[in-house]
């Protein structure tokens, strides 16, 4: 095969693989983007048919979205993810450390304790969790859906960390113990940086999964601490399914998680670049 020949087709095969990645983008980008655009719609442009992509946007979906409950509930969730995330890096990175770099007999036991909470399904934990928080008053409370979030958020943090942990090489804490670093600062100063995109990814994981969850917000609120993907089924009533509203809702409830990615994608980029080993 002649030099000419095997340009042109490595030229084809980069092509074929800028369509395929083209044609997936759009597959995946198409609901949210649809999402977003019936946001901007009346009811009219909504039901027509055939579909218009021309058409005059309107804020009034948002507008009544706004004024009604559902700014309380976005307040709830953000209260609520926000927390709980903070709450749970706070507790499993340090755990997840410990269990990283202490020999324990009963190591794996407790590593498997630790995941046995992300293994059941939700529904498993549901009667429990309604019977004990009657018992105790935290029924439709913001501190309820903040410690259910920070007991599954913790397993995730444990064993995500721990990897990271498991992968950063000890000699590094070695080298810093010898200056006369304490085993606190080897770990705030040397460990942390490290696995920065770590932290990163985990915070990630977690925000989304407080964000986004349903089940137990669904089942232990009413009102006061009811979250925004709770409050957007409530625009399904009776009388009819609101689609503006359900739309802008659901665009409210996907924005700060596309914001808080974006963010975070920037810690995880110069986290990559962090600890590093000078000569």
């Amino acid at each position: 095969m002649s030099s000419r020949a095997f340009a042109y087709r490595g030229a084809v095969e980069r092509r074929l693989i800028y369509a395929i990645v083209i044609v997936l983008a759009v597959m995946v980008m198409l609901p949210f983007v649809w999402l977003v655009l019936m946001s901007f719609k009346t009811n009219e442009d909504i039901f027509a048919f055939p579909p218009k992509l021309l058409f005059a946007p309107t804020l009034q979906n948002y507008a009544g979205l706004w004024a009604s409950s559902f700014r309380h509930s976005f307040l709830n969730s953000a209260i609520v993810s926000v927390s709980s995330t903070l709450l749970a890096l706070l507790v499993g990175v340090p755990g997840a450390y410990a269990l990283s770099r202490i020999s324990l007999r009963q190591e794996k036991p407790l590593s498997l304790l630790i995941l046995a909470s992300r293994m059941a399904p939700p529904i498993a934990f549901t009667i429990p969790y309604f019977l004990a928080y009657r018992w105790m008053g935290l029924l439709d409370t913001r501190l309820g859906l903040i410690l259910i979030y920070l007991t599954f958020n913790i397993s995730l943090v444990v064993w995500l960390m721990r990897s990271f942990f498991d992968a950063c090489p000890r000699s590094l804490e070695e080298a810093a113990w010898v200056d006369g670093a304490s085993l606190w600062q080897g770990f705030t100063r040397i460990m942390l940086p490290i696995s920065g995109p770590g932290v990163a990814a985990t915070a990630i994981l977690c925000f989304l999964y407080s964000w986004n969850d349903f089940f137990f917000a669904l089942i232990l609120t009413r009102n006061q601490a009811m979250t925004a993907p709770v409050a957007v089924v409530n625009f399904m009533n009776y009388e009819g399914w609101e689609w503006g509203k359900i739309a802008a809702g659901g665009t409210m409830v996907m924005l700060p998680v596309l914001v808080f990615s974006i963010v975070v994608r920037k810690f995880l980029i110069s986290g990559m670049t962090t600890g590093a080993v000078k000569g």
